[in-house]
């Protein structure tokens, strides 16, 4: 993703070097924007790709299942757009937030970013993860190797946001979750019927193909409009039931 905010020069409210590298919080104006080892990861100017994200995964459940109090992993906090949309929908049953830097958590919990994800966080649904999502998703899902135990189990939803996309990763090890073994372990953590959502910088035919060669079925794309460039896109498919 692109900024969105202007010529507005951004000023530094945080900046941290962690096991992944150095990750900044940057203020643009009124808006908010996270930065990777010098890579733009996203801003707080709009959100709607984000928020597609959280309704195209709940859109893609069985009626059934969608009114079943589904359980939902989100990889990534972000910003927060995704979690606090997911918290504002009732129908969402229990929701685990995956993240592994220690910095944007505390951005949320006692930073600026708590504008969007105080209510969220207070939801009783909601549990925040601090680990790595790699991780994470290849971890037992009968506990063996989780880092949360509480968290572990199938989801009916898996809505991954960690990179600018599957080709274009914010740290090489991410690359493996786009490929067949990361796209087994997603399969394995979702319950049969459940739904993988991945956010993309711009749609992927390649990555459509992984998905369907690692066994997931109707593989579709929705796409969001942006101010410039190619839009964003949100990649699904169903682990068959």
């Amino acid at each position: 993703m692109v900024p969105t905010t202007g010529d507005t020069p951004p000023v530094t409210v945080d900046r941290r070097e962690g096991p992944y590298g150095e990750v900044a919080l940057r203020q643009r104006g009124e808006d908010f924007e996270i930065i990777a080892n010098g890579c733009f990861l996203m801003d707080t100017s709009d959100g709607r790709s984000e928020r597609l994200l959280i309704d195209a995964a709940l859109g893609a459940l069985s009626a059934e299942r969608a009114h079943a109090s589904p359980s939902l992993l989100i990889g990534g906090l972000g910003v927060g757009f995704s979690l606090a949309h997911a918290a504002a929908e009732q129908r969402w049953g229990r929701i685990t937030v995956v993240e592994r830097e220690e910095a944007v958590i505390d951005w949320h919990r006692s930073g600026p970013l708590a504008r969007i994800s105080a209510e969220a966080l207070a939801d009783p649904r909601t549990g925040i993860v601090r680990a790595d999502l790699v991780e994470f998703i290849r971890s037992a899902p009968d506990g063996g190797t989780s880092h949360a135990p509480e968290a572990v189990g199938e989801y009916d939803a898996l809505c991954l946001d960690i990179d600018n996309g599957p080709d274009w990763t914010v740290t090489p090890d991410n690359d493996s979750l786009y490929g067949p073994a990361g796209l087994a372990a997603c399969h394995d953590r979702l319950s049969p019927g459940g739904v993988l959502a991945v956010w993309s910088a711009r749609p992927s035919t390649a990555f459509e193909r992984a998905m369907r060669n690692a066994g997931f079925i109707d593989v579709t794309t929705e796409e969001m409009p942006v101010a410039r460039g190619v839009p964003d896109a949100v990649h699904l498919a169903i682990r068959p039931a």
